[in-house]
Parts: C-alpha cells; sequence; structure tokens
C-alpha cells in the first residue's frame, strides 16, 4: 500500500469517549434524571433491568450486576469456594487484576503461557500448569481464561485440555464478542466483565457483571454481592460476602450505552479492517478466525526488532497516541514474582510486552484520522 499524506487532523483519542457521550446525551441525561426523581440509588429498578438486558444479549440464563470487573472475578470464585491450598490457572500476559482476585482468597496463581497468535491463554500449557500446581503440593481448582483485547480465547481448546476444571472466562475487554459457539458469556463456567469506562461497553465509574447458567451458582453470586445475606432475610447472613452491587445511576446509564452498542460492534470491525489494509505489509497486524467476533477494546499490532519504543516516540511527534499493554509480564511483578509459572519462564508472553502497541481504536474513528493514524505509523516504521 503506498504511504499516505492526509492532512493532520486537530486532535485523535486513543479511545474517545466524548463522542459516544454526544451522541447518547439528551438519552443518558433522561435516564439519569428518572434515577434522581425515584431516589433508589442503590439496587433500583435499572439494575433489574439492566440484567435482563444483559442476559439477553449474551444468552446466558443469569446476568448478575457488581461494583466492577475486580469484583465479577472476585465474587465468582468465592462461589466456587476458592481459597487457600487451591491453584488457579491464569495467563501471564494479562491485568493485574486476574491474579489479584486469586490472590486476595489466599489461593495460588500459577502463571501459563499464552499463545502469540491470538494473545490468549495457550492450551497446550494447561497440562503443565496443571502438573506444577501438584507437584507444589496444591490443589488445581480452576483455570481463569483472559479473553485479551476482544478476542474470545479459544475455549473449545481450552476445555479439552483442563482436565476437569472449572473455567472462568475473564471477559473484561471481550464483552459483546463471540464464536460459532455463542456470545461471550457463555463458555465458561462463569464470566466475569468490566463495565470500566474505557471497555467496549463502559458505565462513567466502575461497574461489572458476572454470568453462568448454573442456577445455584447465580443465587451465591447474589448472595456474596449483597454481603452474604438471606434471600429470605436480609439480616440472615448465610455466607462471607462482599458489598459488590452496581450504582443504579450507572446501570440507567449503561442501558443507553446496550441500546447502540451492536451498531458500535459494527463500527469496531470497519476501524479494524481499515487497520489491517493500511498496515498488514509492515507490521505484524491482529488476525481474528474467520467465524469469530472480537470487539476490538485495543487494536494491538507487534513491532519486533527492540524498536517497539523508537515507533512509539515518533507517534507521539506526530500527534497520534497509542499506549503498551502490557510493558511487563505479571509473573514479572513485584506483588507476584513469588508465585510458580510454568517452564523456565513464559516467552511468549515476554516477548509480547517488548514488542505490543495498541492504536487509537473507538467506534467513532473517523476514516481520514485513521487514515493519518496509519501514514504515521508508516512513516516511524520505516524510520
Amino acid at each position: 500500500m503506498a504511504d499516505l499524506q492526509p492532512n493532520k487532523p486537530p486532535r485523535i483519542e486513543l479511545i474517545d469517549l466524548a463522542a459516544q457521550q454526544a451522541r447518547l446525551r439528551p438519552a443518558i441525561d433522561a435516564a439519569i434524571a428518572r434515577v434522581l426523581d425515584h431516589g433508589q440509588y442503590i439496587m433500583g429498578p435499572e439494575v433489574a433491568e439492566l440484567e435482563g438486558a444483559l442476559a439477553t444479549f449474551t444468552g446466558a440464563r443469569h446476568a448478575i450486576s457488581c461494583a466492577s470487573g475486580t469484583d465479577a472475578l472476585l465474587i465468582s470464585m468465592m462461589a466456587l469456594g476458592v481459597g487457600p491450598g487451591d491453584a488457579v490457572l491464569c495467563p501471564g500476559f494479562t491485568y493485574t487484576a486476574t491474579p489479584e482476585a486469586i490472590a486476595l482468597l489466599g489461593a495460588t496463581p500459577v502463571f501459563v503461557d499464552v499463545d502469540a497468535g491470538n494473545f490468549n491463554l495457550d492450551p497446550a500449557g494447561i497440562a503443565a500448569g496443571i502438573a506444577l500446581a501438584r507437584a507444589r503440593g496444591l490443589r488445581p481448582s480452576g483455570l481463569i481464561a483472559v479473553d485479551l483485547f476482544g478476542l474470545p480465547a479459544d475455549y473449545a481448546a481450552i476445555r479439552q485440555a483442563a482436565e476437569g476444571l472449572w473455567i472462568l472466562a475473564d471477559a473484561a475487554q471481550s464483552f459483546g464478542g463471540a464464536t460459532p459457539a455463542g456470545r461471550v458469556g457463555t463458555f465458561g463456567t462463569l464470566t466475569a466483565t468490566s463495565f470500566f469506562p474505557a471497555k467496549p461497553l463502559g458505565c462513567y465509574g466502575d461497574g461489572g457483571a458476572l454470568f453462568t447458567d448454573d442456577d445455584d451458582l447465580a443465587s451465591i453470586c447474589r448472595s456474596i454481592r449483597l454481603h452474604g445475606r438471606s434471600t429470605v432475610d436480609k439480616y440472615d447472613i448465610e455466607r462471607i460476602g462482599v458489598n459488590g452491587r452496581l450504582d443504579t445511576i450507572q446501570a440507567a446509564i449503561l442501558l443507553q450505552k446496550l441500546s447502540v452498542f451492536e451498531e458500535e460492534i459494527a463500527l469496531r470491525q470497519a476501524v479494524a479492517h481499515r487497520y489491517a489494509e493500511g498496515l498488514g505489509d509492515v507490521v505484524q497486524v491482529p488476525v481474528v478466525p474467520e467465524d469469530a467476533v472480537s470487539v476490538w477494546a485495543q487494536y494491538t499490532i507487534r513491532v519486533p526488532g527492540g524498536r517497539r519504543d523508537a515507533v512509539q516516540a515518533a507517534l507521539k511527534s506526530a500527534g497520534v497516541p497509542s499506549a503498551v499493554y502490557y510493558p511487563r509480564p505479571v509473573h514479572h511483578q513485584g506483588a507476584y514474582r513469588h508465585y510458580p509459572f510454568t517452564g523456565n519462564g513464559l516467552p511468549v508472553s515476554e516477548r509480547l510486552c517488548a514488542e505490543v502497541l495498541s492504536l487509537p481504536m473507538h467506534p467513532y474513528l473517523a476514516a481520514q484520522d485513521q487514515d493519518y493514524v496509519i501514514a504515521a505509523l508508516r512513516a516511524a516504521i520505516r524510520g
């Protein structure tokens, strides 16, 4: 592809929440006003309405809102009975919230490497993770598969390799994604997602949700979310819980955003396609299987050869924002260095941390602005 020389736009955002808000502002203002009018700020009617809409959207039997994506992970594992002596497998290339939730329960995260092609947990490494846990005298109880950057992990292969372990899908970045087996929210024993503002479906604060088809697990999760109280008597505390409720105002905002989410997913596909067309001959662009849908929480390229930092600096000079998710694998971070990892290290995770670079990605990225990003990146690669 010939390098483009479009005019420099006034400002390009990595994630443009203002553009989405401009589109939805009247509806969001009205939704917030309704909450202010009825005054049920905690567990108001919009919360139940949102949970019904999320269940319908995903096809999951139960959708349970909560205060954050981290709470969704934590509540899910509390419901599964995770505790000291348990080992939970998770990828080394992820955000800290994934192993954090495991460690908070006194369990041991066991780090497994990822697939270089899709950034997600490598099913081929699961057996080694299970063996390592047993060698350390731990009970391998489950695994967390992270759908990094918006693409669902290979759950069919993960399930086959998991030897009967429960599977928690960390869908903080992939809500709205799909495979031939269904939509995100239906792949694991439980699925946890985040509504942090920068996520493909985000609120205006912290928020999250978890999904399951298991009636008993759903009931336990709802109890844990409300301090572990009984469904019959709120002053009868049946189990240890947390204060994990989603605010009514955030639920009201999410309902409005959910109304345009399908369209925004389609717009993200168009942005990703333009990037692939414009950059595929100069950098390693992400590849999505033909039968899968990524929601492109980030559009993440790879810049090998130790050139990533120089390329990022050149983009910054050209007025193009970018980000590195993540500069360091989790097992190299201070809080997690003492936890076990498979093999002699996690070479793919370590290599990706040195190469990945995320470009501006959102549904409202204008074609001419994206042309400028592409031209700037091509120039940066040329050096």
